[in-house]
C-alpha cells in the first residue's frame, strides 16, 4: 500500500532521520518509536504530506502521494498530536462537519464507542483533554479510510479506552486497512501484531 523510499527529513538545520525506508501493506499495524526529537512527528506529517522531504519519495499503491493528492487524502485519515477539532462545535457538530455524508445515527455510535455519550451537545472547548482526544479518535469509527496515520493517538486515553482503540486497529487492519501510529505508551500486552521502526534504524523493514 505505501513504500517510504530512503526518505531524509532535516529541521533547524538538524538531521532528524536519512535513508529511511520501509513498507506498508494491508494488515499492517506499525508503531513508529525513537526518543523525543528523533522526528517521529515529522515523519508523520511527510507521510501525510503537510511537508516535503529533503531525500526521498513517499509512495501509495506505486505511484507518489504529490502525483495524486486527491486519492491520497482520500485513502488516508490523519489525526495529529493535537485533537485537530473545532473548539467551537460540540462533538455531534464536530462529526457532522467531518463526516457530513454519515448518519446522525452512526455519529452516535461512534460517540458511543468513545464514551461521549451525553456530552455529545457540549462545546468541545468545556471538554477535558482526554475527552477532546476522544471527540477526533470518534472519526475512526466514521472513516473509510484505508491507511490510518495516527500521531500519539493514546495520549489522555485510559486503560479501557486504549484496549478498545487497540481492537479497533487490529479490527481495521483485519479487514484490510492499515495503522501507522506514535506512541509513549505501552501497548496492551495482546498488541504483538505490531510492527516496530525504530528512527535511526538504517535498514529497509
Amino acid at each position: 500500500m505505501l513504500e517510504i523510499i530512503t526518505l531524509s527529513c532535516i529541521r533547524d538545520e538538524r538531521s532528524l532521520f536519512q535513508q529511511l525506508s520501509f513498507r506498508v501493506s494491508a494488515g499492517d499495524i506499525v508503531q513508529i518509536e525513537g526518543p523525543n526529537g528523533a522526528g517521529k512527528t515529522s515523519l508523520l506529517r511527510l507521510l501525510a504530506g503537510l511537508s516535503r522531504p529533503e531525500q526521498g519519495e513517499i509512495r501509495w499503491q506505486q505511484q507518489p502521494i504529490q502525483q495524486q493528492r486527491e486519492t491520497w487524502h482520500q485513502a488516508m485519515l490523519y489525526l495529529g498530536h493535537q485533537p485537530g477539532v473545532k473548539s467551537v462545535l460540540s462533538a455531534l457538530e464536530n462529526l457532522r462537519f467531518f463526516h457530513p455524508d454519515c448518519s446522525d445515527a452512526l455519529i452516535f455510535t461512534a460517540l458511543e464507542e468513545v464514551d461521549l455519550t451525553g456530552d455529545e451537545e457540549v462545546p468541545v472547548a468545556q471538554l477535558s483533554a482526554g475527552q477532546q482526544r476522544r471527540v477526533a479518535l470518534a472519526r475512526l469509527w466514521l472513516s473509510k479510510a484505508r491507511l490510518w496515520i495516527l500521531d500519539e493517538p493514546l495520549t489522555a486515553i485510559d486503560k479501557a479506552g486504549v484496549e478498545k482503540l487497540m481492537m479497533k486497529f487490529t479490527q481495521h487492519a483485519d479487514n484490510g486497512g492499515a495503522v501507522i501510529l506514535t506512541t509513549h505508551q505501552d501497548l496492551p500486552a495482546h498488541a504483538s501484531r505490531v510492527r516496530q521502526i525504530r528512527l535511526g534504524d538504517m535498514e529497509k523493514n
